[in-house]
């Protein structure tokens, strides 16, 4: 199955949990980066880069903001 990869403004982890950022610590909180739903899963990757994903279970994200087109 195909990943729908959707540009996210905003992507919040909960309390305790981290994933890797450009900076120098992990972080709980990442901006426009690119993400996908699968199951109980959110892949998230960074825009500039096509190879590295990260995947997060659902109960590890408190927000996701991002902008859907709808017909």
């Amino acid at each position: 199955m195909e990943l729908e990869w959707l540009n996210a403004e905003l992507v919040e982890l909960v309390d305790g949990y981290t994933v890797d950022s450009d900076g120098p610590e992990p972080t709980n909180k990442l901006t426009t980066v690119l993400v996908a739903f699968q199951g109980g899963f959110v892949h998230i990757r960074d825009r500039g880069s096509s190879m590295r994903v990260q995947v997060v279970s659902a109960p590890a994200v408190r927000r996701v903001v991002y902008k859907k087109h709808f017909r």
